[in-house]
């Protein structure tokens, strides 16, 4: 899937974006809401407003949750497990809403970074949103 290089690239991106975890995860989030408003609904118990503790603090721990599964490709689906199994039978999150996020992930990632997110980094970024994003979908298989 990944050769070492776009690996160790991966890796170290995203420990450069672990300081600024909030605001990127806050952004990607309030992308998918204003593209896909059908996923708010997971989120009625909270607000969700830009700006509000909540939104910030979600957004810092997905990305905190991609950054940790981007240390050890190989392991993802043991970093996951937990949250595997939480997104699917407590949350009972539709599994195709993994994939719509990682895509605003993308674009987040791109507006952010600018000029040094290069087409290699987006090529690498885009399997691995998408790898994460099926090891998230595997419960519900």
């Amino acid at each position: 899937m990944l050769s070492q290089k776009e690996r160790e690239l991966l890796a170290e991106v995203w420990d450069r974006l672990t300081p600024v975890a909030e605001d990127i995860g806050a952004d990607a989030l309030l992308r998918m809401f204003a593209s896909y408003p059908g996923t708010k609904t997971y989120f009625s118990h909270i607000d969700i407003s830009p700006g509000s503790p909540h939104l910030t603090s979600h957004g810092k721990k997905i990305v905190l949750a991609i950054a940790e599964g981007a240390q050890d490709i190989s392991q993802l689906m043991v970093t996951l497990a937990p949250l595997q199994t939480y997104h699917a039978y407590v949350l009972r999150i539709d599994p195709t809403k993994f994939k719509l996020f990682s895509h605003c992930m993308l674009v987040t990632l791109a507006i952010h970074m600018g000029d040094s997110f290069t087409p290699v980094l987006h090529a690498a970024m885009d399997k691995f949103l998408s790898a994460f994003a099926a090891v998230l979908a595997e419960k519900y298989r």
